[in-house]
């Protein structure tokens, strides 16, 4: 099977047809939509759905930090099982999720998993109101040992591990305050009793999420995605798969996807995707851009742009600049497009700027 029938899989998959009637039918919600301050889940909903879209008037929705300690949005009815899938199997595991920070959980001289419970304990005690991040993390730096904690020469003070505290506020039972600035944190409703105990069925159901949305996939992209290590995912791996080979390489997709793989509907949609949008958060970025040069165009160290997405393929970037009433595009094509496709970009332009409160838009074209 060749990339460009698994995108054209993807596409419809994510939603990118626009048939879905609201957010809450959309597979990227159900698998976690990644949001940052650069409108991301907004604009990926935009993408998604026809009409008007607002995160804070549907209350369905609940922001937390979940998938590798980053904010995500999730139906606040699958909230529960999200982050049973989230608490540490063994230690490995919670060493794992703490991604850039394990030399540090190393060194408070606990076991990882007591590391991560201890300050989930701390954070369920604070946040007992909304409260900025800055009073929850001087409030539970000061009642954890000092290890837990580090200066912060951005900050002038000192604070609790930033990755340790995005993975156990979820399980102190805390979510984030949707379109707060500064990023505040809230008591969840009816938060239960912090549990301990892992659930593999649903870190198992985690990974299929990852792998009816983004797949044909490997375990090692999974485990990445979910933010653990891939002898992790090999304990949680679903059963119910079906083996596919796609460019030479075997990967992995639910069974139930399979007849949606080899028969996908035309790709035919020309979308503005925002910078971390759930299809470009597939880990498989070789498959999404074959080129290397235009993969260091799409993912960058710092300040990724947004993607073209036309024919099926992702087909340049975008970035606006804002000023006054007006928000300014450029886009960048990487190969001469059809005039066609300029307009329904242009015309996706308009529904960003118009999502994002601009009364007025341009649009200039690189390439």
């Amino acid at each position: 099977m060749d990339r460009r029938q698994v995108l054209a899989y993807r596409i419809a998959e994510h939603g990118l047809h626009r048939t879905a009637r609201d957010a809450a039918e959309l597979a990227v919600v159900r698998a976690g939509l990644q949001d940052s301050m650069r409108d991301t889940a907004l604009l990926a909903l935009v993408a998604r759905l026809d009409g008007p879209v607002s995160l804070e008037e549907d209350d369905r929705l609940v922001l937390a930090w979940t998938l590798r300690g980053a904010p995500h949005y999730h139906l606040r009815s699958d909230l529960p099982e999200v982050i049973r899938a989230l608490v540490p199997l063994d230690d490995a595991d919670a060493l794992a999720r703490m991604l850039w920070q394990r030399k540090e959980m190393a060194a408070t001289g606990l076991s990882a998993r007591e590391v991560v419970f201890t300050a989930a304990a701390a954070i369920r005690k604070v946040v007992t109101e909304p409260m900025t991040k800055g009073a929850v993390s001087g409030a539970v730096t000061k009642v954890l040992p000092p290890s837990f904690s580090r200066w912060c020469r951005g900050c002038n003070a000192t604070h609790i591990q930033e990755q340790l505290m995005r993975i156990a506020a979820p399980h102190g039972g805390v979510r984030l305050v949707t379109g707060a600035s500064p990023a505040t944190l809230a008591p969840l409703e009816g938060r239960g009793r912090l549990r301990r105990t892992p659930d593999p069925a649903a870190a198992t159901a985690s990974v299929s999420r990852y792998l009816a949305l983004n797949g044909p996939a490997t375990p090692g992209e999974a485990a990445e995605y979910v933010g653990t290590a891939r002898a992790v995912v090999d304990r949680t791996w679903p059963p119910d798969l079906a083996t596919v080979k796609v460019e030479g390489k075997v990967r992995h997709l639910p069974s139930s996807r399979l007849a949606n793989l080899e028969n996908p509907p035309e790709p035919d949609v020309v979308r503005l995707l925002p910078p971390w949008d759930p299809f470009i958060q597939a880990r498989d970025k070789a498959l999404l851009v074959p080129d290397p040069a235009r993969r260091k165009e799409v993912w960058k160290m710092l300040g990724n742009p947004g993607v073209l997405l036309a024919d099926g393929d992702i087909a340049g970037t975008w970035r606006t600049k804002s000023s006054a009433a007006k928000l300014t595009f450029t886009v960048t094509a990487f190969d001469p497009l059809r005039p066609a496709v300029r307009e329904e970009a242009e015309a996706e332009a308009a529904r960003v700027a118009a999502a994002r409160g601009f009364e007025k838009h341009t649009v200039t074209w690189v390439g």
